[in-house]
């Protein structure tokens, strides 16, 4: 039985995509193995929204073929996002690279490397010094209806949480992003195959989705109506709600824009919804927003947090945060440091500015020096880890409800799970007993992104 390894860089879409990728490779009778020196075939699913995730997949790939260079047979191939915006120039970026396809060819995948594998198998068995390279396949093409074609699971014994795509693309034009090259136009699927996909979840033993789209909340806007003044996106997190089995739902990620007072009005009624959001800010300055193409004011975003904050008492607000952005000014970035203060968010990711290609922000005048950037970055970043060890700290004492997703993966000897808030806490208990379990931690020491506790268990 042939092995497949499948790594994956960048966001959780592209981990629900390699879910979905895997799910056709056991189907067709292959082994998913986590041992890449073994595999017969060799896929990474890249990330293309940082030239540092497009850097690590390459030169991951590069290594993983040195170390294979005696088994000529191994079929490898890029998927994702990088293989959407760079196609065909990635086989000579990577010689004896064998397959590219793009984020909406992921279906495809399995025909494309087992058709290459098994002729390289035969033609080893007819002669061992045929050459066995020289057959490749990029397919980048566009498809209608390709948001249709993620939605199968491998169900796993007590699995606790799934991901859920409910659509792909984005009609947003960021000047920084990306994406809308890589994902295409924004569509979605129908409600109710989305609920049966949850369903089929819940009869496995999930208990947990997250809900993925590239802006999750503009979900349907314009294929499917609006009903009683609520959203398709309301509409769909009303229906999850009623799906037996499943106890918390969370989504991610969504935009300021269409960020209603229906979805706020939400999180009264619809006590599955986690409390916690990760909400992009990407930057504190009016001026700034509008030369990213973000088409609304800081205070409108900071008006959102303080809804959702009367709407749900004590919910985790998260945020991404770029510094460093095309004609940033020290007043800017400190209109960006002085919102952080201000929401107090439980967490942060900062990045730093980066170019990409075929976007309006990497031919913009004003680039700034990589000097500046980083140490901006580092300023932004004690403020935010100040404000996570206090968010943290302010848990530790308290009874969190975790759900537990199994061994940690820093320390497989501890557990460790989520609170409704998505912080992370570690135990010990036994995992054959708790994995896939709902259960009360006491928390008795934390860290900016970690809180540590014991399991309070019935004898």
């Amino acid at each position: 039985m042939p092995k497949v390894y499948v790594k994956t860089y960048g966001c959780q879409m592209n981990e629900r995509d390699s879910e979905q990728v895997a799910r056709m490779f056991s189907e067709g009778g292959y082994t998913v193995t986590g041992n890449e020196h073994e595999a017969d075939a060799v896929l990474i699913n890249t990330c293309s929204v940082r030239d540092q995730a497009e850097q690590k997949a390459l030169g991951k790939m590069g290594t993983m073929m040195h170390a294979g260079r005696d088994r000529k047979h191994v079929v490898y191939g890029f998927m994702g996002c990088m293989a959407q915006s760079r196609g065909e120039e990635l086989f000579k970026a990577v010689p004896n690279l064998d397959v590219v396809v793009g984020t909406q060819k992921y279906h495809r995948v399995f025909e494309y490397v087992d058709t290459i594998l098994k002729r390289r198998l035969e033609a080893r068995m007819d002669d061992p010094q045929y050459s066995l390279r020289g057959t490749s396949v990029c397919d980048t093409a566009e498809e209608e209806g390709s948001q249709n074609t993620i939605r199968d699971h491998i169900p796993k014994a007590r699995e606790a949480s799934s991901f859920v795509s409910i659509m792909q693309g984005c009609n947003m034009r960021c000047s920084f992003c990306i994406v809308p090259d890589t994902r295409g136009k924004e569509r979605g699927r129908p409600i109710a195959d989305i609920v049966n996909e949850v369903r089929n979840l819940a009869a496995h033993g999930a208990k947990e989705v997250t809900l993925l789209g590239q802006i999750v909340n503009l979900y349907g806007r314009t294929e499917f109506p609006k009903i009683d003044g609520k959203s398709p996106f309301v509409q769909l997190l009303e229906a999850v709600h009623e799906v037996d089995g499943i106890e918390r739902i969370r989504f991610t990620s969504p935009h300021p824009i269409g960020y209603r007072d229906d979805l706020v009005a939400a999180f009264t009624y619809l006590p599955k919804l986690c409390s916690h959001i990760h909400f992009p800010m990407q930057s504190g300055s009016d001026r700034i927003l509008k030369v990213m193409r973000r088409p609304y004011k800081n205070e409108k975003f900071i008006e959102i947090c303080e809804k959702m904050k009367a709407a749900r008492p004590g919910i985790a607000i998260t945020t991404d945060i770029i510094v460093g952005f095309p004609g940033e000014t020290e007043e800017d970035f400190q209109a960006t440091v002085d919102t952080v203060e201000r929401l107090k968010f439980d967490n942060a990711f900062v990045f730093r500015y980066s170019k990409r290609r075929n976007t309006p922000a990497a031919d913009m005048d004003g680039q700034l020096e990589e000097s500046v950037k980083e140490e901006r970055n580092q300023r932004l970043l004690a403020v935010v880890d100040r404000l996570a060890k206090a968010s943290n700290a302010a848990v530790v004492g308290t009874r969190q409800q975790i759900l537990c997703e199994g061994p940690s993966k820093n320390n497989a000897a501890r557990l460790t799970g989520r609170t409704q808030h998505n912080k992370i806490v570690i135990f010990d208990g036994d995992p054959e007993r708790l994995t896939g379990q709902l259960l009360d931690i006491k928390v008795e020491q934390s860290t900016g992104f970690t809180l540590f506790g014991t399991a309070c268990l019935e004898s």
